[in-house]
């Protein structure tokens, strides 16, 4: 039996792929689901498997071609098969790119340095393999200049501890700096811990919260510069038009109490032994109810026909250095809280070094965007084609609040919605908004 090993589409906006490395050479003995070449994509390195068994017969692109999506690349077959046929509609390959001459040296060593990768593709859904395919720098040692790679949630711990970022050497994904690396440095009379306390020692009384030192780079001489497009920033730029522009917007606001979901959330991580619930965790477990009693937003335009969901799959937008990335949760509907608390900081910590899997890049039903640890107190997010709403997130604030004619101090945080016209009506988003929030108000229910 002959098996065509096609380039494949690993992505909405993949339209070529390059063949960076076969792992298998031609005679090799294949079995289905033997991991045989690695490819390059516009947003990752992915090692692609055999769907067919039996030899490598041919392979008719080399290391370093590129061709479009579906073209054939290699062939394995039975030894006695006839594969000429096959072999004679070789595509034709783009070719690889020069090795740079000496002259052409200093240009290519300012170029910027590669996307790491960030997916494992596979032929089933089912797959748990994580393959590491691009080594992520760690941080760099204090007094070496370099950037420091930390977690937006482990920069905002350490400065409110004060603990100095240069002296820890992270255990994240890559030598990311990670929330546990910073709260053990705390926790311990280390130079971490100390060197933001020394100069207080022999100065005035230091403030209870310790904030970032506020640089302003030095003026260059240049009146501008043109960077690149890093790969990933490239295919942002080519699919917003595709989102914003055909997709009509609309948005729904509204401020949640978020007093009680606090206190709950204190109480969980209190717990030992336990893992640590972030605000963002119990906003996902709200959103997948809610997508259930709201299924109508749970949705998507398909053609002239409208898909509903009955499985609530969110997308987590995740920052990264080089762009967005949008990592999939599935079934939260029926996971705890605690499990999706787990998966979330798993999958994210995963993302910024470069180990996403590929059944985690696609296949949400709702995405959520959430800037609070920036102190944006709201925002409106870009619906994430072909899904039909986004929920933006922001800070959870103190301030003065009314109720029962008595002023207090409360938490709020807002949240926007933002939804696909053509496949709901603003009722529909207020509708789900509003279950949200009950659900935040009411938190007992998340762990039902």
């Amino acid at each position: 039996m002959i098996t065509k090993v096609m380039m494949p589409k690993l992505s909405e906006a993949m339209e070529t792929g390059k063949v960076i490395k076969w792992l298998k050479k031609e005679g090799d003995t294949i079995k289905g689901g033997d991991v045989i070449a690695e490819i390059e994509t516009d947003k990752a390195n992915v090692e692609i498997e055999a769907f067919g068994s039996g030899v490598l017969r041919k392979i008719l692109v080399g290391e370093g071609g590129q061709v479009p999506v579906g073209e054939t690349i290699g062939v394995i077959a039975d030894p006695s098969d006839d594969i000429a046929a096959v072999a004679a509609g070789a595509p034709a390959m783009r070719p690889a790119p020069a090795p740079a001459s000496p002259a052409a040296a200093p240009a290519a060593a300012a170029a910027p340095p590669p996307l790491p990768a960030m997916e494992s593709y596979r032929s089933t859904p089912e797959t748990t393999a994580v393959i590491p395919m691009a080594p992520v720098p760690s941080a760099a040692p204090a007094g070496g200049g370099g950037r420091i790679k930390v977690s937006p949630l482990a920069r905002k711990v350490a400065a409110q501890s004060g603990v100095d970022l240069r002296l820890l050497q992270g255990t994240g994904p890559g030598g990311r700096i990670v929330r546990r690396d910073v709260e053990t440095a705390a926790a311990s009379p280390g130079p971490a811990a100390v060197a933001a306390v020394a100069p207080a020692a022999a100065g005035p009384a230091a403030p209870a919260i310790a904030r970032p030192q506020f640089v302003i780079p030095q003026r260059t001489d240049a009146e501008f510069e043109d960077r690149p497009l890093s790969p990933m920033r490239a295919i942002i730029a080519k699919r917003m038009p595709l989102s914003k522009a055909p997709v009509p917007h609309f948005y729904v606001t509204s401020e949640v109490a978020m007093d009680r979901a606090w206190a709950l959330r204190a109480e969980l991580n209190a717990l030992e032994g336990q893992p640590k619930v972030s605000v963002t965790d119990l906003i996902i477990k709200a959103c997948a109810l809610a997508l259930l009693k709201n299924p109508g937003v749970n949705a998507q335009l398909q053609g002239q026909s409208i898909r509903v969901f009955h499985r609530a799959h969110v997308g987590l937008a995740i920052a990264l250095d080089e762009g967005l990335i949008t990592a999939v949760l599935r079934d939260c509907d029926v996971k705890p809280l605690t499990q999706i608390a787990v998966e979330a900081r798993d999958v994210a910590e995963r993302a910024r070094g470069g180990k996403l899997r590929a059944q985690e890049l696609s296949g949400a039903t709702f995405s959520i965007s959430n800037l609070g640890m920036y102190d944006v107190e709201e925002f409106s997010a870009i619906i994430n084609p072909p899904e039909g709403a986004i929920l933006a997130v922001g800070s959870v604030l103190e301030k003065p609040v009314v109720e029962d004619g008595q002023l207090r101090v409360g938490r709020r945080m807002k949240m926007t919605v933002s939804c696909d016209h053509r496949v709901m009506d603003g009722a529909m988003g207020a509708r789900f908004l509003q279950d949200v929030k009950r659900l935040l108000e009411e938190p007992l229910r998340l762990l039902v």
